[in-house]
């Protein structure tokens, strides 16, 4: 005859033994998603982090209405934020109607996630944005944007405020084939050297960034700054035929047909509130 209490206890002690199997996998996952997730914050003390926008507008009351929040609401949060150095631009001899594109930089991944919540609870920002954030659909401030989360590199792993004066800047983007052959690029402007290479030869570097979260990806963006599109041709020409540079790209590890497969540029100009 089975004693009753006996099996209570032996099915009580079969159900912690079935849970407790059931949830040692997942708390498993979670701990190795969290160990991730804090690593994939943190990659280095002194890297951060970009979001990239790029407005696509169609005409002047567009650039105005975004333009005015961008000087009047976004940059006065965001710097409350943390955010110093933001910068605005618009294209250098647009082909179309020009596009506005904007670079922000974060402390870290998490400082980008809370700063939606952050400017949805900030008074100011909304007043000082209301015409752009609430305008009409019949109306709207702008057509789309593009927006992507960028790492620093390494080498450069602060943006750098140029001197304030009148300039051209350079974005350029490389897309590469693979994962594999995108993260080869970015070695070759870290260790490779080619960051430092560079700014040895005069061009002037503002961030390098590996797109996380983005179109087009595997790719990476950087930007250049120069005085005018002279500066820009004599600079680039220097690097093309410095031997240090000729020695590097001559590897084949590090030949562009087998690490890129597009390169995309655009030319561009500070507006008057950009803080690059």
């Amino acid at each position: 005859m089975i004693n009753l209490k006996f099996l209570q206890v032996f099915i009580m002690k079969r159900r912690h033994f079935v849970k407790a199997s059931l949830l040692t996998p997942v708390a498993a996952q979670f701990t190795s998603s969290l160990s991730h997730k804090n690593r994939f914050s943190q990659p280095n003390a002194d890297s951060e982090f970009y979001e990239l926008r790029i407005y696509t507008l169609k005409n002047a009351l567009q650039l105005n209405l975004v333009q005015d929040f961008l000087k009047q609401a976004a940059i006065p949060a965001l710097n409350r934020l943390g955010s110093k150095t933001i910068g605005v631009f618009t294209e250098y001899l647009a082909e179309g109607f020009t596009k506005l594109v904007v670079v922000i930089p974060f402390s870290s991944v998490d400082a980008y996630v809370k700063s939606n919540d952050q400017l949805a609870n900030d008074a100011a920002y909304q007043q000082a944005g209301a015409p752009y954030l609430t305008a009409d659909a019949t109306a709207p401030a702008y057509e789309r944007i593009e927006s992507s989360l960028l790492q620093s590199f390494t080498m450069m792993p602060k943006l750098e405020v140029p001197e304030k004066k009148p300039r051209i800047f350079e974005l350029r983007r490389y897309e590469s084939p693979n994962e594999t052959a995108g993260k080869k690029k970015i070695e070759m402007f870290n260790s490779g050297g080619e960051i430092a290479i560079f700014k040895r030869t005069g061009l002037t570097p503002v961030f390098f960034g590996e797109t996380l979260i983005g179109p087009l990806r595997p790719n990476l963006t950087y930007m250049l700054t120069f005085d005018d599109m002279a500066d820009h041709d004599q600079s680039w020409k220097t690097f093309s035929g410095d031997p240090e540079w000729k020695k590097v790209s001559s590897m084949p590890e590090y030949a562009n047909a087998k690490i890129i497969s597009n390169i995309r540029r655009m030319f561009l100009v500070p507006t008057v509130f950009s803080q690059i």
